[in-house]
C-alpha cells in the first residue's frame, strides 16, 4: 500500500455500504420525495395520529392520506397500532424520526440562508 492510497483517512468503517443497504436507503428517500408524504412524516415523527386527524391537519382528503400512509407503511417508515376501531400511525423508530428532522433542518439552511455547521 502506498501512503497516498490512504490520504483520505479512509478505514474499514468507511467502506462502501452493501448494495442492499443502498437500495433500501434509496427506497426510503424515494418515499420521502413527495411533499405530502414528508408533511405526514413530520407529524408522525412527533406523535400518533389517525387518518382523519392527519387529513385535517395538512388539508388533504382522507383517501389521499390513506394511500400515502399505505406506501409509507410498505416502505417500513410508518408503524401502526389499533385503538378500538381507529388505526393510529407514527414514525417507525428513532432513525426515521432523525432522518425527517435532519432533512428539514437541512432545508431550513437552504431556505433561510442560515450558515452551515458541522
Amino acid at each position: 500500500m502506498y501512503a497516498r492510497d490512504n490520504e483520505s483517512g479512509a478505514n474499514q468503517s468507511q467502506e462502501q455500504p452493501a448494495a442492499d443497504r443502498v437500495n433500501a436507503a434509496v427506497d426510503a428517500f424515494r418515499m420521502l420525495s413527495d411533499a405530502t408524504r414528508l408533511r405526514l412524516m413530520w407529524l408522525l415523527s412527533h406523535g400518533e395520529y389517525d387518518v382523519g386527524s392527519l387529513a385535517e391537519t395538512i388539508a388533504v382528503s382522507r383517501p389521499l392520506v390513506s394511500q400515502h400512509l399505505a406506501k409509507l407503511r410498505l416502505a417500513g417508515l410508518v408503524h401502526t397500532r389499533r385503538d378500538g376501531r381507529r388505526v393510529l400511525y407514527r414514525a417507525r423508530d428513532s432513525h426515521v424520526r432523525a432522518l425527517i428532522a435532519e432533512a428539514l433542518f437541512h432545508a431550513d439552511h437552504e431556505v433561510s440562508g442560515t450558515p452551515r455547521h458541522d
